[in-house]
């Protein structure tokens, strides 16, 4: 077994045990509320807001600062991805994220939520666990936002919406004052550009919708078979909708579409939804009070039980079905939707990845400019476990592979068919580790599992409550032996000497083994040198260069030193950007001086020479980390001790030059392109700033040759 250990998690946030047989509500560990949700070919999404530390005071008592996802590939097995955004930690500016929306497109995420009742906002990631960031700089709507309120009383509960055509669209609003009370206090916006990188709200576009009959809060919008539904939470708190063959109205009133969540069990209060298309079905997400009212349920973040007069709400979901072109009303049901496919357990899957939960708690670790993680954390002197429906083993699996930390001896995990104490399949003994965030791969054999299960049961075992972490999980056929990260090329740097930033090392399998650590999954580069990584290899300095960095991402290198001694550190790097920065390591430990590459040139084309100080090494192997500490730096090469000509007169000289009249097409950082610019200045910012481009940052691609760099505009 080999350990792993997770670097600078600074903020760690818990959920909380409970239980219930029923798949609705989802979640049964902590109480969410507020549900948006969006479907992509693949995955079926729900982002919701967390409903923990609101107080036990009253049914109107929000505090409600952190975001949720969950997603499932067959409608049955969720899995939680944890609080990939809150309060004042990727954003300065969010305070209360009350009833966010969703939608992801060319595998971008973007959220966008209220601040309040004030405002609303759009942050963006490539990734559903972050780290996401403020496209715009400010508020879309809302006090120092892009546009104002529009006389709205409550400036929050937006919803996006992506037509068929490609268009993008936004909807907010609620309550009643001034001119616009309720039944009137719904606007519609168009997005002038969606991009990672990039989000332009066409304030001309702004429509006050139409046919909102008595709205009160939480518009929505859907389209079928060239109807848009908006639908929203009308005054007698039921999802009201409206139909119409233009996004901008007028909208007809048709009925009500989901009743009040009262219909369960009498517990009521506000009301709130999604609906989304996923494999050919509809579906309807919303949230009730069936946690809050069940035997066994959640603490709050505080540590207190919320009593049945609290407004701790938990998310559902249902089919929803059709007649005709009119939406039948959601049944509710205690069982959800029917499962969508088998599911596939070869696999990796995040721990909580479950159809049903009990007695089990969850921890997201937050390290800034990373993905979130998101850890199970069983209460297991109880009856602590979750379950996987449907599980199609075809051949068999003969191990399984749990990631997990384990701070006190003696805890296991035992894997069953049928039900919690039915036909044992295996038992995994966790390895003891250091600490919460020091994980270890366990293999434990298997036998049984073959054909299709229809329940699964992870059970977790031990004699203390909370001292196993749970990482993530898969089944293999045969068992796979972890295997180590080997240098690039099958041969160690020798040092001293020059390591080019390319070159990391090949990434091996397992804990620990892991060669890089990427904030997306996508190599944005130009250089088309090891594409099959997520490590974005741009063209630059003197050949080729690591470029699109964020700050948290690392990249490995495995060297040989010739000799015990001292050895200088250098480093050949580029910067169009303020504050952007790396560091180094060996072996674990931080060696040398941060280098702080502040602005090279106007664009990313003119490379430095820096020291970052001078290391002790010892002969024989070692393991070297460069690590990103400020955004958007190159870099190309670095070396451990004196390297005779590091780099040619010619290259240390070079600076762009447009050279006359060339034509540059512009693309964003995402790789979209933007248009084109003529050069005939020196400075490429210049020409794009005269373009009327916008501060930021571009990469420039000669159109009638293979010149390629990136640039940036200044206010």
């Amino acid at each position: 077994m080999k350990t792993w250990n997770s670097v600078g998690a600074l903020c760690l946030m818990a959920g909380f045990a409970s239980f219930g047989f029923a798949d609705n509500p989802i979640s049964s560990y902590h109480y969410l509320a507020d549900p948006a949700a969006f479907g992509t070919e693949d995955e079926f999404f729900i982002l919701t807001d967390t409903d923990d530390e609101s107080p036990n005071t009253g049914e109107n008592d929000y505090t409600i600062r952190s975001l949720y996802i969950l997603s499932s590939k067959d409608m049955k097995n969720w899995t939680d991805h944890g609080m990939v955004l809150s309060h004042d930690r990727e954003v300065s500016y969010i305070k209360n994220i009350w009833a966010p929306g969703i939608a992801v497109v060319d595998g971008v995420f973007y959220l966008i939520y209220p601040n309040g009742a004030s405002g609303v906002g759009i942050v963006s990631s490539k990734n559903v666990a972050g780290p996401y960031h403020d496209p715009v700089g400010k508020l879309l709507v809302g006090n120092g936002g892009v546009t104002g309120c529009d006389g709205i009383s409550w400036c929050f509960d937006p919803a996006i919406f992506i037509d068929e055509d490609g268009k993008s669209y936004m909807t907010f609003g609620g309550g009643s004052g001034g001119s616009r009370g309720y039944g009137n206090n719904f606007d519609l916006f168009e997005f002038s550009k969606l991009s990672y990188d990039k989000v332009e709200l066409n304030v001309s576009s702004k429509t006050a919708l139409q046919g909102a009959n008595r709205s009160f809060e939480a518009s929505y919008l859907h389209k079928r078979n060239g109807i848009y539904y908006l639908s929203y939470n009308d005054q007698s708190q039921n999802i009201s909708y409206a139909t119409s063959k233009n996004i901008k109205g007028p909208y007809t009133y048709v009925g009500t579409v989901i009743e009040n969540p009262s219909k369960i069990n009498g517990k009521g209060g506000n009301n709130h939804h999604g609906i989304a298309k996923f494999k050919d079905k509809w579906y309807a997400v919303y949230h009730d009070r069936r946690l809050v009212m069940a035997s066994e349920k959640p603490k709050l973040t505080n540590g207190q039980l919320p009593t049945t007069t609290g407004n701790h709400r938990s998310v559902s979901i249902d089919e929803l079905t059709w007649n005709g072109d009119k939406m039948n009303v959601v049944k509710f049901t205690e069982s959800g939707p029917a499962q969508v496919g088998k599911f596939d357990p070869y696999q990796t899957y995040k721990a909580l990845t479950s159809s049903k939960q009990r007695n089990v708690r969850s921890r997201t670790d937050y390290t800034r400019g990373q993905a979130v993680v998101h850890v199970l954390t069983p209460l297991s002197t109880k009856e602590s476990w979750i379950r996987v429906s449907g599980v199609d083993f075809g051949n068999g699996a003969q191990n399984l592979r749990i990631k997990a930390a384990s701070v006190a001896d003696g805890n296991t995990v035992e894997i069953h068919k049928g039900s919690v104490s039915g036909s044992l399949a295996g038992t995994c003994k966790l390895e003891k580790t250091s600490g919460w965030n020091s994980y270890a791969d366990n293999d434990c054999e298997m036998s049984g599992l073959t054909g299709e299960v229809d329940e699964l049961f992870f059970v977790f075992k031990g004699s203390q409550d909370s001292t196993m972490g749970i990482l993530e999980w898969e089944f293999q056929g045969t068992k796979r032996e972890p295997e180590p990260q080997t240098p690039f090329g099958d041969k160690a740097v020798a040092i001293p000497g020059k390591v080019e930033a390319e070159n990391f090392d090949v990434p091996g399998y397992g804990a620990g083994n892991d060669s890089y650590s990427d904030n997306d999954t996508d190599n944005q580069g130009d250089a088309e040198f090891r594409t099959e990584y997520g490590v974005d290899i741009v063209l630059g300095g003197t050949g080729k260069a690591i470029g699109y960095t964020n700050a948290g991402e690392w990249l490995e290198y495995t060297v040989d030193v010739a000799a015990d001694g001292e050895y200088p550190i250098t480093a050949y790097a580029s910067s169009g950007a303020e504050n952007s920065g790396f560091c180094f390591s060996v072996d674990g430990k931080t060696v040398g001086d941060t280098v702080n590459v502040t602005k090279t040139g106007e664009d990313w084309s003119v490379y430095e020479e820096f020291s970052a100080g001078k290391v002790t090494l010892t002969k024989g192997t070692h393991t070297i980390r460069l690590t990103v500490t400020g955004n958007n730096v190159n870099v190309d090469w670095f070396s451990f001790g004196a390297v005779k000509d590091s780099v040619p007169d010619a290259i240390q000289q070079l600076r762009f030059r447009a050279g006359g009249s060339e034509a540059y097409r512009v693309f964003s950082l995402s790789g979209e392109m933007l248009g084109v610019v003529d050069l005939a200045v020196d400075k490429a910012s210049q020409a794009l700033k005269a373009a009327g481009y916008r501060q930021g940052a571009y990469m420039l691609r000669q159109v009638n040759g293979n010149k390629k760099f990136m640039a940036t505009v200044n206010r």
